[in-house]
């Protein structure tokens, strides 16, 4: 009887220990591929590096984040509005459009799984394939793809890309094309409404706009939290769309996002810069986030026990 409380703690501790094992590679990967360097980009932001993370340069404190919003700030400032501009037309349009396509291919009918690869086919394309294929069908030209298609309609070319007017349109325009990535997560989170409550619903004679108002949004709401969330974190974020397209200057110069200035000052072997803009993103980012969590009492999580 004594020898039992023994085996029953080996036993713990060999669970334990497998456990860890098993968690142990995630832990050694967020340590060296996230911490580490964010730890090393925050040390970086107060020296003055222009060469690589091997010869760090003198301390300078606050001095780059002086010189972005002094002697930078224009440019970056016409970074952050291009940035948030393309957040709040890109994000509404993206969440309104994959969760109505969510809407029909949710439902049960014969061959709409088909139809949901379709859709979600554009999403596991590379971001490199994608933006040489995007640069490709929508230049300015009149030989490209989408040219030629408004030619045969009797419609007069568009420059897409190539012009610094209509860059940021056709970007947003083309982006729609990855909605299959939240159309997934809007499918599955409408399926898991309980199939009693549409029940109930058709007894009282409710028409499809009150089963939507009623009871598909509300119950939808944990997703819309989530997908505004990760939607707005990777809108301020965007940079490998941009970063692949072969257009013309003017078109990149409309398209010159926040991440896309932290590359251009990295690029230019001003490490010290590119990270100080990098932690001002990032608190960018955390503030909006934080006020959307404290915003967040729409969201309906189930009844409290």
């Amino acid at each position: 009887m004594e020898k039992l409380p023994e085996k029953r703690r080996r036993k713990a501790v060999l669970d334990w220990l497998s456990s860890f094992a098993f968690v142990l590679p995630v832990v050694i990967g967020i340590a060296v591929f996230t911490i580490v360097p964010m730890v090393s980009s925050l040390l970086y932001s107060f020296t003055r590096t222009l060469t690589t993370v091997k010869d760090m340069g003198p301390w300078v404190w606050l001095e780059n984040y002086r010189l972005i919003f002094g002697v930078y700030w224009k440019q970056i400032g016409e970074s952050l509005g291009v940035t948030f501009l393309f957040t709040v037309i890109s994000l509404p349009l993206n969440l309104v459009l994959s969760f109505a396509l969510a809407l029909f291919l949710a439902k049960d009918i014969r061959g709409i799984r088909a139809f949901r690869v379709i859709y979600y086919l554009p999403v596991m394309l590379p971001a490199v394939v994608s933006g040489i294929l995007w640069s490709s069908l929508a230049s300015g030209s009149d030989t490209s793809a989408f040219n030629v298609i408004l030619t045969h309609l009797h419609l007069p070319a568009f420059s897409f890309y190539d012009s610094g007017d209509t860059a940021l349109f056709t970007f947003i325009l083309l982006g729609l094309f990855n909605i299959g990535g939240s159309m997934i997560l809007w499918i599955a989170q409408i399926k898991a409404i309980p199939v009693s409550m549409f029940e109930v619903a058709d007894l009282e004679g409710a028409n499809a706009f009150v089963r939507l108002v009623r009871i598909i949004l509300p119950l939808c709401t944990p997703m819309i939290f989530y997908n505004l969330i990760t939607g707005i974190i990777n809108s301020l974020q965007v940079f490998n769309g941009v970063v692949t397209l072969n257009i013309e200057p003017e078109g990149k110069e409309a398209l010159g996002f926040i991440v896309v200035q932290i590359y251009d000052f990295y690029n230019s072997t001003d490490l010290s810069m590119a990270c100080a803009l990098s932690w001002i993103l990032f608190l960018i980012i955390a503030i909006i986030s934080a006020l959307t969590f404290k915003l967040n009492r729409w969201v309906y999580y189930g009844e409290e026990v």
